[in-house]
């Protein structure tokens, strides 16, 4: 990091040390206020691949002006497609310097890009009092998820995680049965998402990282890293290909976790487990994700509601049982059925499985919403379901209504935290090939010392220790 960028970060840090928000008149107006009648002035981490669309999605809601564009492989081809759609638009492949040449020009940010990067981004945003969209999962450790949250608490910034269902069908449905009653009781949900991931196929006897490849000409590749220690280029480790790696992503389970058990998650209040527990992990290594996952979440007994367990189910061949009257027929004769006896389907589209005391439900991702199984019983339950609202907006008119003062963020990360949290304890458990023990108070794994340690990860990179304090 050259002087001019360490000595704008050490500024901030100086700000955020002596007041709980930055003063108005570094920006020319106060602090988190966009007048309603006025477009978001946007800066966009990322526009390539996921971020390409989030700044698409954004952009098409009418209520953002994109003022900057960020990617550390600006003129790749999967970055071109958006660069021609704002050709005059300033382009950085440094935040640091975005923010350091543009920062009075900006009041809001997306980060779409890899889950280790989301960190660094959003954290000096926030401090610099920007209000910050960022992809799922919010970050890539326990500690870095506490520190976001924090942060948004310090700067009385609008945040919202990109759980895009949350400001769909599913989520109001699942607000409005449970407000009801027709949820109630639960003690057991499944989650699965059972499709090929780019890992699957690779072998899992490895000894060492992908072989050193020839950095592309468009690429920043010492940025890429960001907080995370160095590697040797190597094409599996980007466009995607991050997610498979330990260091770097959160696998199946950070991908699709937050499409999957957000709104049980948030609405019957687990916060945090107190045990996480590996019951599969076919193909597990050391350097990237198992084949077979199956991950028992236990959350305790809240206020009126039981005990839950969340049961994880990733892998092309780790279908979970499904109750009668699921509804699916198609069955592959070649896969056993689970020593109960019940049948299962071949193949399930992601989604979930909840089961309360009288009813069960099963649902997909995303926004689609639940049904009452078997089908029997949802025609007898059909008069006593609620009205529920339609959306008053999608994830990304909700973040920039709420930028503006007009809606609450529905994920912002005071809910989108503790969510995430739980896929770092579940990734833990994966790395680790272990049980952990998590007391909720303390916030610490209290069996295992390294997974212990591992809540704060390695430390970061020299040079970018700054992030942790801001």
């Amino acid at each position: 990091m050259n002087d001019k960028r360490r000595q704008f970060i050490k500024s901030g840090l100086v700000g955020a040390a002596g007041i709980s928000i930055l003063p108005s008149f570094v920006f020319g107006k106060p602090l988190g206020h966009v007048p309603p009648s006025e477009k978001v002035n946007l800066a966009c981490c990322g526009i390539g691949h996921r971020g390409g669309s989030i700044t698409k999605s954004l952009h098409e809601t009418g209520l953002a002006n994109i003022v900057a564009l960020c990617d550390v492989d600006m003129g790749a081809p999967h970055t071109e497609e958006v660069m021609k759609m704002f050709p005059d638009v300033p382009r950085f492949k440094d935040f640091r310097e975005m923010f350091d040449k543009m920062g009075k020009d900006i009041e809001a940010v997306s980060v779409g890009t890899p889950d280790f990067s989301h960190f660094p981004i959003t954290m000096l945003a926030m401090s610099l009092g920007k209000h910050v969209y960022v992809e799922k999962p919010m970050a890539r450790t326990f500690q870095e998820v506490q520190l976001m949250m924090d942060g948004a608490k310090k700067y009385k910034v609008a945040t919202q995680m990109g759980n895009q269902g949350h400001s769909e069908a599913n989520y109001f449905q699942f607000k409005a049965w449970k407000e009801a009653g027709i949820i109630k009781d639960v003690t057991n949900m499944t989650a699965h998402m059972n499709g090929r991931r780019r890992w699957h196929g690779w072998d899992t006897n490895i000894i060492s990282y992908p072989d050193k490849q020839p950095i592309p000409d468009t690429l920043d590749w010492n940025t890429w890293h960001t907080t995370a220690h160095w590697h040797d280029y190597n094409e599996d480790f980007v466009n995607g290909q991050w997610r498979c790696w330990y260091d770097f992503g959160m696998g199946a389970l950070g991908d699709w976790g937050a499409h999957i058990m957000d709104t049980a998650h948030e609405f019957l209040d687990l916060g945090l487990p107190e045990e996480v527990i590996p019951t599969r992990l076919d193909g597990h290594n050391t350097f990237f994700f198992p084949m077979e996952t199956t991950l028992e979440f236990k959350f305790p007994k809240r206020a009126d509601m039981p005990a839950m367990t969340i049961t994880w189910y990733d892998g092309q061949n780790n279908i979970p049982p499904v109750p009668a009257g699921y509804g699916v027929s198609e069955l592959d004769p070649n896969i056993p059925p689970p020593s109960d006896g019940q049948l299962q389907p071949a193949k399930l589209n992601p989604g979930k499985i909840i089961y309360g005391k009288d009813l069960t439900f099963k649902g997909g991702s995303h926004g689609s919403t639940l049904s009452i199984i078997p089908e029997e019983k949802a025609k007898d339950m059909a008069s006593q379901l609620p009205e529920v609202m339609e959306s008053p907006s999608n994830h990304f008119a909700n973040f920039l209504k709420a930028c503006k003062g007009e809606e609450k963020c529905r994920s912002s990360f005071d809910i989108a935290g503790p969510l995430s949290q739980v896929f770092t304890l579940g990734v833990l458990s994966q790395r680790l090939k272990a049980h952990l023990k998590f007391d909720r108070e303390s916030k610490q794994i209290t069996n295992h010392a390294l997974a212990n340690q591992l809540l704060a990860g390695v430390p970061p990179r020299k040079g970018w220790e700054e992030y942790y304090k801001l």
